[in-house]
């Protein structure tokens, strides 16, 4: 977009936000992205047989209002100059769990360390697992949702249709990593082939490269390892990227079903490899929006939704949205519902997910991305309120849309 160099500077940019709106909202229609989802949207909270609109809920139970094109920062250099914005704080108590939960799906990391220092102390074997074993689905709704109010009968009908597709679910612990936990272990349950954007020979130089060219991801925020010292951030999430690449091969060169499901369960119960697999991911959605920033700057075609991406306070550039979103993804928040498209795109995977509450709509069954390449796999998720995600299963077969 130009303008004439005879506006403003107060005028221009009036005039760029505004035009910036209407050809998201355009390009919106074009592709048919869920209507208001991205720019406003409600959201039911975890709580069951309860509804909260205007707010959309991030995995830290925190509500906060939606106002994700009310500015639009000027060009900047994303590569050496970001200016930070501190996530907004919320005076909203937290969504309690119901007296029916059997425990809570939405902790963070602080809590998942005092609950394994408390194991190590205490000298307990019981565990939990980040993906508990497959439960009939409707006997999960039925545990789930007994109430009769509006939002239980609109669950159970989503569960039912949910349950022409697939018989079972399975539970994903809900530490601020589940949208991460879940989609990785569909992928991986369901691979039959290593991905190209794996078999890439400079995929491990990735963050060397990245790192030359963009100094400000020094300030990454890695995963803490206990017992030993942290290195240089490239070698560490090096480390990372190496054990996805690993892991995703040996696994999809598994032919049995029975052995290739016992393999990921195997690795979801190993911790120390499971988080270090979620800051791989992590870092390839840093990877894909430097990407998607910078075909955008420089004329090229993208996405609907990396417009709304960098269009947010907290994320106008890369930079920012490293700060203010990726570094707090599985610490203090979880992915918000532009960045499952980010997700998406990063791992060359359609990210199909039934969303309960909006049973009965057209966004029921929502795609990330909403117009997928034929050739992604797909993998489905099931949310009842978009901030946390389980698993169906037994009828998961790897296909193309």
């Amino acid at each position: 977009m130009t303008e004439p160099a005879s506006l403003s500077a107060g005028a221009e940019q009036t005039q760029k936000k505004e035009s910036v709106a209407v050809q998201l909202m355009k390009q919106e229609k074009e592709v048919g992205a869920p209507s208001n989802e991205l720019v406003s949207a409600s959201a039911a909270t975890g709580q069951k047989d309860q509804t909260t609109s205007d707010y959309v809920y991030r995995s830290t139970r925190r509500p906060e209002k939606t106002d994700m094109i009310k500015s639009l920062v000027t060009d900047q250099d994303a590569s050496r100059n970001c200016e930070l914005y501190l996530p907004v704080s919320s005076n909203c108590s937290a969504v309690e769990s119901s007296e029916d939960s059997e425990e809570d799906m939405y902790r963070d990391a602080e809590e998942i360390e005092r609950e394994k220092i408390l194991l190590s102390e205490t000298g307990s074997s019981e565990y939990k697992l980040s993906v508990a074993p497959e439960m009939d689905i409707m006997e999960y709704c039925r545990k789930e949702w007994r109430g009769n109010t509006p939002a239980a009968k609109r669950m159970r009908k989503g569960y039912e249709a949910v349950a022409q597709k697939f018989a079972s679910i399975r539970r994903v612990r809900g530490d601020n990593y589940c949208a991460l936990r879940a989609t990785l272990f569909q992928a991986l349950s369901q691979a039959t082939q290593l991905p190209s954007w794996l078999q890439s020979e400079d995929f491990t130089m990735l963050p060397e490269n990245l790192l030359s060219e963009y100094d400000w991801i020094k300030q990454w925020q890695l995963k803490q390892k206990l017992g030993r010292k942290m290195g240089e951030i490239s070698d560490e999430i090096k480390e990372y990227l190496v054990l996805l690449r690993k892991k995703w091969k040996s696994i999809s060169e598994i032919k049995g079903p029975i052995e290739k499901q016992e393999a990921c369960d195997k690795l979801f119960k190993n911790e120390e490899e499971e988080y270090s697999l979620y800051e791989a991911l992590k870092f390839l959605m840093l990877k894909t929006a430097i990407e998607l920033y910078n075909d955008d700057k420089n004329g090229r075609r993208v996405p609907v939704f990396s417009w709304l991406l960098f269009a947010r306070d907290t994320s106008s550039n890369p930079c920012q949205l490293m700060h203010n979103h990726l570094n707090h993804i599985g610490h203090s928040g979880g992915l918000e519902q532009v960045e499952m498209f980010l997700l998406a795109y990063a791992l060359q995977y359609t990210i199909q997910v039934y969303r309960l509450y909006k049973y009965s709509t057209d966004e029921f069954i929502t795609l990330y991305p909403n117009d997928p390449e034929e050739d992604w796999p797909v993998v489905t998720l099931i949310t009842e309120d978009d901030r946390h995600y389980n698993i169906p299963v037994r009828m998961c077969q790897e296909t193309v849309l």
